[in-house]
């Protein structure tokens, strides 16, 4: 019986247009009705992930940065697991060599040293998933919802990059998706203290290899006192790989990448279907 849904935000939980649908808000609230907790687990940092859940009045505990932060239900730091600064450095100096934009996520929200590559990388994303929005819609919604996700800019990275301050992930962006980003795949690979996913076509996400969700949930679970059988996780995408693996039952949505479907033991509909919500009944209705 399951008692936990955990479920991934962007391109699971989250539709195109970077919102919660009706349908899959209700499911959430039929779960919780019938004692099933509910939680997110995503590659965001907390004050990205926030204000989509507040939007429509969720308020649950939190899988954050890939695993590098969970959060409880009060919005109350339980724990983190960070990289050291001169693996950010590394990191950072490997993305500029190869003309590549990047992001820092640190304990305190998500730094960006180039607000116009920002909105750029985020309206490139919302037009390449919405086909029939033109270039300028989605720079709108591309500006509307960065409003939302309180992101610093700051002159250079060198700025956060001190010794009383935590650094939790470091994203890499490229508009010509994963090929262009592979070569500092390959070489970040190396580095046994890092792992790399991805959560777009369009990104790169580097943790500390103990930060992912998979290794999160489990001591998540524990803390619980929930069977890692009596889970479902839900995903889309690489970062996601590591829960569906731990979960009793796994869901890939239609959008999912071929390899994650290959993992999970389920496959929903699309974000765009209300794949999380059709998830959800079924595992009520039919007892998973």
């Amino acid at each position: 019986m399951i008692q936990l849904i955990v479920s991934d935000m962007d391109g699971t939980l989250l539709n195109n247009k970077m919102a919660i649908s009706e349908a899959n808000q209700q499911a959430i609230k039929e779960a919780e009705q019938q004692g099933i907790k509910f939680m997110v687990a995503t590659g965001r940092g907390y004050t990205e992930a926030v204000p989509a859940l507040k939007e429509v009045g969720i308020r649950c505990p939190m899988i954050t940065v890939n695993g590098g932060q969970i959060i409880d239900e009060a919005g109350n730091l339980v724990e983190n697991v960070g990289i050291d600064k001169d693996r950010i450095r590394y990191i950072l100096d490997a993305a500029r060599e190869k003309g590549l934009y990047a992001e820092v996520v640190m304990a305190d929200g998500v730094y960006s040293d180039n607000k116009v590559k920002r909105v750029e990388t985020m309206t490139s994303l919302l037009h390449t998933t919405n086909p029939d929005t033109t270039f300028k819609m989605a720079l709108v919604l591309a500006l509307g919802r960065l409003e939302l996700l309180n992101i610093n800019y700051i002159d250079d990275y060198e700025e956060i990059l001190t010794d009383d301050r935590l650094a939790l992930k470091v994203l890499v962006f490229s508009n010509s998706g994963q090929p262009e980003l592979q070569p500092l795949r390959e070489n970040l690979d190396k580095d046994k203290e890092l792992v790399v996913t991805s959560s777009f076509f369009n990104n790169l996400e580097i943790n500390h290899v103990n930060a992912q969700k998979g290794i999160a949930l489990e001591r998540v679970a524990k803390k619980m006192g929930i069977p890692l059988e009596n889970v479902m996780a839900i995903g889309d995408n690489f970062n996601d790989v590591s829960m569906l693996e731990k979960a009793g039952v796994s869901f890939a949505m239609g959008n999912a990448e071929d390899g994650v479907k290959k993992v999970a033991k389920y496959v929903t509909a699309t974000n765009t279907h209300d794949g999380v919500a059709q998830a959800i009944y079924r595992s009520i209705h039919e007892k998973l």
